[in-house]
C-alpha cells in the first residue's frame, strides 16, 4: 500500500498529519505530502485509511498493491 497526497485538491487542513504523522508531514506551506516515497509500513494501514477518510477534499490518495 501506498500514499499521496493530490495538490490539486489538498488545502492544508492538516488532518492526514494530525492523524498519521507517520505517514504524512506537512510542506512548506501547511499541505500534506506523504513522508518518503508514501510507501505505508505494516501495520500503519489503519492509520492511512483513517487519514483518507478524515481529508475534507479527498485530497489522500491510496494506491493498493496488486
Amino acid at each position: 500500500m501506498r500514499v499521496r497526497v493530490d495538490d490539486d485538491r489538498c488545502e492544508g487542513h492538516g488532518r492526514c498529519y494530525a492523524v498519521a504523522p507517520e505517514l504524512f508531514e506537512p510542506d512548506e506551506i501547511g499541505n500534506g505530502v506523504a513522508v518518503g516515497d508514501g510507501t505505508v509500513p505494516a501495520g500503519m494501514e489503519r492509520a492511512a485509511r483513517l487519514a483518507a477518510e478524515n481529508c475534507p477534499e479527498q485530497a489522500v490518495i491510496i494506491e493498493e498493491d496488486a
